[in-house]
């Protein structure tokens, strides 16, 4: 049954809802980050900054590879390390000499940032660029506004050149410069640039509109929520939790992951939430760039699956690093894993067998039938008072299933706590799979198994109960 909501923290919580440009970010799913720069050439994770221009050679890049290779696996956009904390520039920067324009490539004519952004828009996904506050080449690093501006006018050139960029990602690294000082990030004054010039753009990790999962281990949390208190989103809070040295441990911690942030335990006594909803970043080698000792490293299709389930299947985004090599390509070791990830995908969600069902419901209200959660359009929400409500799909004959696929109408927030799964098989029903939250989507992975029905029963939500499809599937 139903829990009342005894508390205000569950009534408010129940009540936050996700921006557009929220929504919209939620149908990507799945995307690629390539870290890609000096230290692509010099062996090391993070760069100090003392290394020449001159090493930046790579002699066969070729952007539409990566962005090629990157859609056939299924991801929809692509993340590019434009600036990491050694301080070199992807694009001909006009406030620094620290950039490719003093290097081999492209005779000191090119620009990564422009090639890459160029080929994600002829092959149809979305471009985003990381750009680190630290900076560990930049004299003016640690003063304070006058490195503030230097960031910011490199966040214009970015914001301006290039085209619909869909996310700006910055991570929490904040170190020491070159003069021995930290800086102060005026992440307020980055954030409003970044609302005028893209205003449609997402500000990821330490950004206001889609959350660090806690790792970088590719762990997941079995319960996640979107809405959480909205001390979470501070700038500090997740620089805090986030990697500070170049520690090679760091990326197979996962204790960061551990804390429940939105059950009615976690929330209790809050009065303030958002939206904030998680990404999992997670490398497809041991490093985030590209060396040549781990081309035998390089994670299985069933290890990359298993993460694909728990993360796309448990309501967080999954962002997979796909480092390119010293040609600038993505390495063969890695395009063969790729390749049949991809293969593997379609396979696993070729063919939605709940589009040939009858929907019926415990209760629906007037426009949300339980129809729509079969359809395109529209979404089921059961009525008021119905505690524990159930819909069922029926078909005239069985049909065999492995996956059954929740969407919950997140655009009225999020709200079931918990459900069940039940298959009829021979007369009766038989549960299936459970579990405690639903949110944008969830992959709940079962037996393969012949059903006359399935029903999925809501047993705890906060305010609204509402599903916007249920999809079933079989490789």
């Amino acid at each position: 049954m139903r829990q009342t909501m005894q508390n205000d923290s569950v009534f408010l919580a129940s009540n936050v809802t996700p921006s557009q440009r929220q929504l919209e970010w939620q149908k990507l799913e799945f995307y690629a980050f390539c870290h890609f720069g000096t230290n692509t050439f010099t062996g090391k994770e993070w760069g100090d900054g003392n290394c020449s221009p001159l090493l930046f050679a790579p002699k066969r890049f070729d952007a539409e590879q990566w962005v090629t290779e990157i859609k056939n696996a299924g991801m929809k956009a692509l993340i590019l390390t434009c600036k990491h904390h050694d301080g070199f520039c992807l694009w001909p920067s006009k406030y620094t000499d620290y950039s490719v324009k003093n290097s081999p490539f492209r005779n000191g004519n090119g620009d990564v940032v422009k090639e890459v952004s160029d080929a994600c828009k002829k092959y149809g996904i979305k471009f985003g660029v990381y750009l680190s506050p630290w900076d560990r080449h930049e004299k003016t690093y640690g003063t304070g506004e006058q490195y503030n501006d230097y960031f910011v006018n490199q966040l214009t050139e970015l914001a301006e050149n290039y085209g619909e960029i869909f996310c700006f990602w910055f991570d929490g690294a904040c170190g020491e410069g070159k003069n021995g000082k930290v800086q102060m990030y005026d992440w307020n004054r980055y954030f409003a640039l970044i609302r005028e010039k893209q205003p449609n753009a997402v500000l990821s990790i330490c950004g206001t509109d889609v959350r660090w999962c806690g790792n970088e281990a590719g762990k997941y949390r079995t319960a996640e929520w979107s809405v959480v208190p909205s001390y979470v989103g501070n700038q500090q809070y997740t620089a805090e939790r986030s990697q500070q040295s170049d520690d090679i441990n760091f990326s197979k911690r996962i204790n960061g992951t551990a804390s429940d942030l939105g059950s009615r335990n976690a929330i209790e006594g809050v009065s303030d939430f958002i939206w904030y909803p998680c990404e999992t970043d997670v490398s497809i080698r041991p490093g985030w760039f590209y060396h040549k000792s781990q081309d035998f490293r390089v994670k299985s299709v069933k290890k990359l699956m298993n993460i694909y389930y728990g993360t796309v299947g448990g309501n967080s985004a999954l962002l997979l690093n796909i480092p390119p090599d010293k040609n600038g390509l993505i390495s063969k070791y890695d395009v063969r894993v790729l390749r049949k990830l991809g293969k593997r995908l379609r396979q696993e969600f070729s063919e939605n067998s709940a589009v040939n069902a009858k929907a019926s419901a415990s209760s629906e209200t007037e426009e949300n039938k339980a129809s729509n959660v079969i359809s395109e359009n529209g979404f089921w929400q059961c009525a008021e008072g119905d505690l524990c409500p159930e819909i069922t799909l029926e078909f005239d004959e069985p049909v065999k299933i492995d996956k059954v696929v929740l969407r919950e109408n997140i655009e009225t927030g999020q709200q079931i706590e918990k459900f069940e799964i039940f298959a009829e098989t021979d007369g009766g029903f038989t549960k299936i799979s459970s579990g405690e939250t639903i949110g944008n989507k969830r992959i709940c992975v079962i037996n393969p198994v012949k059903v006359q029905k399935i029903k999925v029963k809501i047993t705890s939500y906060r305010r609204i109960a509402a599903l916007k499809r249920i999809e079933l599937y079989c490789k």
